[in-house]
């Protein structure tokens, strides 16, 4: 009975938990990789970000092939423009996508059992309640 009236309270304590910080503080919470190769792998580094930028991750292409990721905060005028750096000899096209909530430059993925799952266990609490 006891664990029953827990769980009603999860989904306002997930609420806040999520939410909270973005109302508590003015600056973005985003996450930081350096410049890598396609192939590198990098634990991400949770980063703040100054007024005025967002969260962004940039994608380095040579033709139709991605050479290079990065993540990081950037001005809000610099959102979605592209530019050209050069790469290993290479000129490499650089296109910039800018999101403006907690961590949403992770990019990750999450396989569809879990999701499931989740969904299901949502509403199964939802439906107790």
């Amino acid at each position: 009975m006891a664990w029953q009236n827990a769980l009603q309270f999860l989904p306002v304590l997930l609420c806040f938990y999520f939410l909270l910080p973005s109302l508590l503080c003015d600056n973005l919470l985003c996450y930081y990789s350096p410049l890598l190769e396609k192939e590198k792998k990098f634990d991400l580094i949770v980063t703040e970000c100054p007024p005025n930028e967002r969260c962004f991750k940039a994608v380095g292409r040579y033709g139709n092939y991605t050479v290079l990721t990065f993540r990081g905060c950037l001005v809000e005028g610099d959102c979605g423009k592209l530019n050209n750096i050069r790469f290993k000899g290479m000129l490499l096209n650089v296109s910039y996508s800018c999101c403006d909530w907690l961590y949403c430059n992770s990019c990750l993925t999450v396989e569809p059992p879990y999701v499931t799952a989740m969904l299901v266990a949502v509403a199964v609490m939802v439906w107790n309640l």
